[in-house]
């Protein structure tokens, strides 16, 4: 069976709840389609996030890679297309403000997700999901995390599915939350991840 590393994030600035956290814990260790799954929680740092996943797919090996995270007042569930080669944004959890800054000085200046992303957005859409891709995961640290994903794997030489997808809030997140955004169940989120990892090949 192959092996796949999906990874959620820890709470981060007014959010208290972070579904994606979640959902890595209740498929941690599960096989879904023709994966087993190794879930990992990052933590919302500029520097160690993109380290701890890094090291993780070196000492994993997996045959694929979806990263989750958190997209408070999104509607769907949205496949990310394009990381860029930028830090910016507010401060993560440990107060670090970075602006304008290069993730890697001589890397390039945007990777293509390698997940089939039109595929998993239409078969969320057929099982009743809201679904569409989104053309920017912004300069936080979920496109930081995309990013150094994407470098790591085509400066190695490894060939295999990698992307990012961020999600709505969640129903415990909306009501914890001082801003009204919209919001998904907990379990219709995990089920439209589950249908997002029966997509891989």
């Amino acid at each position: 069976m192959k092996k796949l590393l999906l990874t959620g994030f820890e709470p981060f600035l007014d959010f208290s709840i972070n579904p994606t956290e979640t959902i890595v814990k209740e498929l941690d260790g599960q096989k879904v389609g023709n994966y087993e799954i190794k879930g990992l929680h990052l933590p919302v740092d500029f520097n160690l996030a993109p380290k701890k996943i890094v090291e993780e797919v070196a000492r994993e090996n997996p045959d694929a890679v979806i990263s989750l995270g958190l997209a408070a007042g999104r509607t769907a569930i949205t496949p990310e297309r394009i990381a860029i080669n930028c830090q910016d944004g507010e401060p993560d959890n440990r107060g670090v403000t970075l602006e304008d800054n290069a993730i890697e000085e001589n890397g390039s200046d945007g990777y293509f997700s390698t997940l089939p992303i039109r595929r998993m957005v239409n078969r969320l859409k057929e099982a009743g999901y809201p679904a569409a891709i989104s053309n920017t995961a912004g300069t936080y640290l979920c496109n930081n995390v995309m990013y150094s994903v994407l470098h790591e794997l085509k400066s190695s030489g490894k060939k295999i599915p990698a992307g990012f997808v961020h999600i709505p809030a969640s129903h415990a997140l909306a009501a914890a939350s001082k801003k009204s955004m919209a919001s998904w169940s907990d379990g219709d989120l995990l089920q439209a991840i589950t249908l997002i990892i029966e997509e891989l090949d």
